[in-house]
């Protein structure tokens, strides 16, 4: 069972969607993000894209972040993101919107985020048109870190180089079958 591992949720365990069309990252990945962000996560504005059960928009907040946007196209997924909230007394700092990430991205008014994780399906492909239009349409605020996860490393920017170059690359890591690398843009 999932859980909040630190700050004002500490402890409190979050109900996460039966089956496989969510695919949680695991506590071992999820705890060395947060200690890779360190203290990046204060007071930060969150995006959590394709949110699934919220864990890591809502670790994020219990650590201090200023508020968290959640986004899922799965009607199911929002209402256990928006139970989740409820469980972890912080769904007074943030919002959920169900819609398909990419429509998510290319139509509705952007403001920019200090943090933002993208975990889409891994053999979707969609790491590199989130990427591209995070930055092309003004999702990132100066300093932004995007927390990617992906099957394979060189699913991050597919065959992109254009994205590839509009980012720096502050850290790669290898959790099991999943690679988490963080990025800032250029």
């Amino acid at each position: 069972m999932m859980r909040i591992i630190t700050g004002s949720a500490r402890g409190t365990h979050l109900k996460t969607l039966p089956g496989v069309d969510t695919r949680p990252t695991a506590e071992r990945a999820k705890e060395a993000v947060f200690s890779m962000l360190g203290d990046r996560v204060r007071d930060a504005r969150v995006l959590d894209l394709f949110g699934g059960s919220g864990q890591m928009g809502l670790e994020a907040l219990s650590r201090g972040a200023k508020e968290a946007v959640f986004v899922d196209n799965s009607r199911a997924a929002a209402a256990i993101i928006e139970e989740n909230m409820q469980r972890t007394h912080l769904a007074d700092r943030a919002a959920v919107r169900v819609a398909d990430a990419l429509f998510f991205l290319k139509t509705a008014p952007a403001a920019p985020f200090d943090l933002v994780f993208l975990d889409p399906p891994y053999a979707a492909g969609l790491l590199p048109p989130c990427l591209s239009l995070l930055i092309g349409r003004g999702w990132l605020s100066p300093d932004a870190v995007v927390v990617c996860e992906a099957g394979k490393a060189a699913d991050f920017f597919g065959d992109d180089a254009e994205v590839a170059g509009r980012f720096d690359i502050l850290r790669d890591a290898r959790y099991g079958a999943a690679y988490i690398r963080l990025l800032k843009q250029k």
